[in-house]
């Protein structure tokens, strides 16, 4: 499907994107100083080696689930930056014959919450690779990826001559209060989506925490759109997470929940057992908001163990599960 909100941008619109570009792209190649190798291990990657991007701070307790997952996807190496963990993180992923890590104590939030350090990356050893930038709470699953690895999604995508593939975050959430049991269910709906000028990015909201910790100011609600998985070349770059990228036009490979053409869901793992003290922590530390005091009431919440479960709710079952609830589209492999 065509996506109906396509707006061409005027020339000076285009200028001051190409403008925009270059600075982010030189902020990231300055913020290389940031960064101190832990263990480079680059020279292993293949020429046709599907990579993965990642800042962590404090995982352990995800890790080994987290690079599980990728590597049953086919992901053939992990650059990861360790931003200052002290859990063991570090460590862990110094011992991973298949990452490459690099360490930094600098601020998440000054570096635009990590993504001009994975953006140097990136233009260091991403291009020409499909990459997939994603955080540790974060799980891709798309049309059959129970059985169809990465290698077969970006030949498909090759075939198709797409160079981007969405998808929608979908919050997971337990049962009962958060922080007590493993995640796995998650609202069906509602979600909206617009294009925000002029990047062009996808605009979608809604969804289990706006019913929950943003019923009153839906507006102030996360974006739950992601375009994790690009075909990279060193002139991209990411504007805002990977919630939007640059040049503009590869913000419309991906139109939201309920559209056709190829995407997938990020399965958010955020609200495991871990959410709560992790939540006072980074309230603490404010690294993790623009303005981490507006955002007060969201840490409070979710450290007083709110429940997030409704009868509406919907456990998570499968890939064509999300596919028959009109979460992402089916793939005809």
């Amino acid at each position: 499907m065509t996506d109906q909100n396509v707006q061409t941008l005027t020339a000076w619109q285009a200028y001051r994107m190409r403008l925009k570009r270059r600075r982010l792209l030189w902020r990231s190649f300055r913020s290389r100083h940031q960064l101190s190798v832990v263990n480079d291990r680059t020279s292993a990657i293949g020429s046709d080696d599907i990579l993965m991007f990642a800042v962590v701070r404090n995982e352990r307790e995800r890790l080994d689930e987290f690079l599980d997952h990728y590597r049953s996807l086919g992901v053939g190496h992990a650059l990861i930056i360790d931003n200052g963990s002290d859990d063991g993180s570090l460590e862990y992923l110094a011992a991973q014959k298949d990452v490459s890590l690099w360490e930094t104590q600098s601020s998440y939030r000054a570096s635009r919450f990590g993504l001009d350090w994975v953006s140097w990356l990136l233009m260091r050893f991403g291009h020409g690779h499909w990459c997939l930038t994603v955080d540790a709470d974060e799980y891709l699953m798309y049309s059959g990826s129970e059985t169809h690895d990465l290698q077969e999604l970006t030949a498909h995508l090759d075939q198709l001559g797409k160079s981007a593939f969405g998808a929608l975050m979908l919050d997971l959430y337990p049962k009962g209060p958060i922080g007590q049991e493993k995640a796995n269910w998650f609202d069906q709906g509602p979600y909206r989506a617009s294009r925000q000028l002029p990047v062009q990015n996808l605009w979608v909201q809604g969804g289990a925490r706006e019913r929950i910790y943003f019923n009153d100011a839906p507006e102030r609600s996360p974006t739950l759109n992601k375009l994790p998985l690009v075909k990279w070349n060193r002139r991209h770059c990411y504007v805002n997470s990977t919630h939007a990228l640059l040049p503009p036009r590869l913000n419309y490979e991906y139109g939201g929940p309920g559209r056709d053409g190829c995407a997938g869901v990020l399965l958010h793992r955020k609200f495991d057992p871990s959410i709560v003290s992790k939540s006072e922590t980074e309230r603490a530390r404010g690294e993790h908001f623009g303005n981490p005091t507006e955002f007060a009431d969201y840490y409070d919440k979710i450290a007083e163990r709110s429940e997030m479960w409704s009868p509406a709710s919907i456990m998570l079952e499968s890939s064509q599960q999300l596919v028959d609830l009109d979460l992402m589209p089916g793939i005809e492999w």
